[in-house]
């Protein structure tokens, strides 16, 4: 039978527990970190071999057809690609959405699904930085998806010997058009990503959004005498209403790319180009400061 004194006794044993007294790394560290490893993610590094096949097939898809091209131009003695640079990115951008859509409710709605944000806030980072790391993420996983094509393409024009400093600069029209359509897209896919827990949503409402203001864009260009033989200038602010539309409006202007028949798309003149510019820097910096606002309520 147990006494009394038997039954509060006990035994404090010495586990040698020590407080930690190493580097404390803080919050750029912490930053840095939650950026690599969004970044890992978006291109499903680290996790299952699944995740991993959807980001490499698209980047292979990008990736495709400016090998062929360059097969095409060396066989047929071509002295110049079929297309340009930044109407490489313009003509297989559905591939671009496509990956955007996909990843970004990976990087965005996985930690508002799993109620993992709190976590990353109980650390130095702070609310502004998760949204940095995230953005800056994006940004670099969209950038790697556009410019891998257009180094291909670079680097088949000086084995085919074309002319390199015509393709040089054409080269750096592109990346432009690639930075805008990268920063463009990351705002956007990541503010409506955050704001829903399921994946499933978030990947439709990216996807619905970048379509449809698209089809739109080209609805009302073509009822606005967009599409004739000789389109009228005013037809083309219709693209405001597309964010890839814009982009593209936006860098045919300013380096007098897209040829010359009525399909070409740009912004109406000087007043147009500097309009498309101010959109894309608004559209950009307010769904940046949205996102801020969403996550000073998680």
């Amino acid at each position: 039978m147990t006494t009394p004194a038997q039954t509060h006794s006990g035994v404090i044993h010495d586990i040698g527990y020590r407080p930690y007294t190493g580097p404390r790394l803080g919050r750029r560290y912490a930053t840095r970190s939650l950026y690599v490893q969004s970044l890992r993610a978006a291109f499903g590094l680290g996790r299952s071999g699944k995740s991993k096949v959807l980001p490499f097939l698209l980047l292979g898809g990008l990736t495709a057809p400016a090998l062929a091209m360059l097969a095409i131009a060396v066989f047929a003695n071509l002295k110049q690609m079929p297309l340009d640079y930044a109407q490489y990115l313009s003509n297989f951008s559905v591939l671009t959405q496509i990956f955007l859509a996909a990843q970004a409710p990976v990087l965005m709605s996985r930690d508002l699904r799993h109620h993992v944000v709190p976590l990353y806030f109980s650390r130095p980072a702070g609310r502004g930085d998760y949204v940095a790391a995230k953005f800056g993420a994006m940004f670099s996983a969209l950038m790697i998806m556009l410019s891998l094509p257009l180094l291909v393409l670079f680097v088949g024009s000086l084995l085919a010997e074309f002319p390199f400093g015509d393709n040089l600069v054409h080269l750096l029209y592109g990346l432009f058009a690639a930075v805008l359509y990268a920063l463009l897209y990351s705002a956007l896919g990541l503010l409506i990503a955050a704001a829903t827990p399921r994946r499933g949503f978030g990947v439709a409402a990216i996807m619905g959004t970048l379509m449809i203001t698209g089809a739109i864009a080209a609805i009302v260009r073509g009822l606005t005498g967009g599409y004739d033989p000789v389109p009228r200038e005013s037809a083309y602010w219709a693209e405001l209403i597309s964010p890839s539309g814009t982009v593209e409006g936006l860098v045919n202007q300013l380096f007098g790319l897209g040829g010359d028949g009525p399909d070409k798309l740009h912004a109406p003149g000087t007043l147009g180009a500097l309009v498309f510019a101010a959109v894309i820097a608004v559209v950009t910096a307010g769904s940046y400061a949205l996102m801020l606002r969403r996550y000073r309520n998680v």
